[in-house]
């Protein structure tokens, strides 16, 4: 079994720049945190478009879609920004025949008390255990696109 990793930028990628007290989406942490956890599955890991999910466009979602549909494995995890990934993936529930896990993080993954490495975690055996379909992997949970929401004042994400 092999699992595609898609980046997309988000939070899971910010990286903090003290002189200009603003975050930037940088290069994707995939490689660090699949290194890290000793992982022995093969995997591939592209990056594209790396944007905060506030800024990606109904466009960006569709190239999602294009990339995610032809390409040839069937398990795939995009690491995604919070504030839309419920959006994102309503829209990739069109793929067919493929396991689709979206997952990131409240915190970039620099952060030593970042949840980005279980949230990963999370993606890698969701997207290894369930049918095909559209999942969101965060807080330890999996859910259903269409029957969650994010809760800000708690910083995670619930059942709707």
């Amino acid at each position: 079994m092999k699992i595609k990793f898609i980046a997309v930028g988000g939070t899971i990628d910010k990286v903090y720049f003290d002189k200009k007290s603003e975050y930037q989406v940088g290069e994707s942490v995939l490689s660090d945190i699949l290194q890290e956890a000793n992982v022995n599955f093969e995997h591939e890991i592209e990056t594209m478009i790396q944007k905060d999910s506030l800024d990606m466009t109904e466009e960006d979602r569709r190239l999602l879609f294009r990339k995610i549909s032809a390409d040839e494995c069937q398990f795939v995890i995009v690491t995604h920004g919070t504030d839309t990934m419920i959006h994102t993936a309503q829209r990739l529930k069109a793929v067919s025949n493929k396991v689709v896990v979206l997952t990131g993080a409240m915190q970039p993954a620099k952060f030593r008390s970042s949840d980005a490495a279980f949230n990963v975690g999370t993606a890698i055996a969701a997207v290894q255990s369930l049918p095909p379909g559209v999942y969101i992997a965060m807080n330890g949970r999996i859910f259903d696109p269409d029957k969650v929401e994010k809760n800000r004042e708690f910083n995670w994400f619930e059942d709707i």
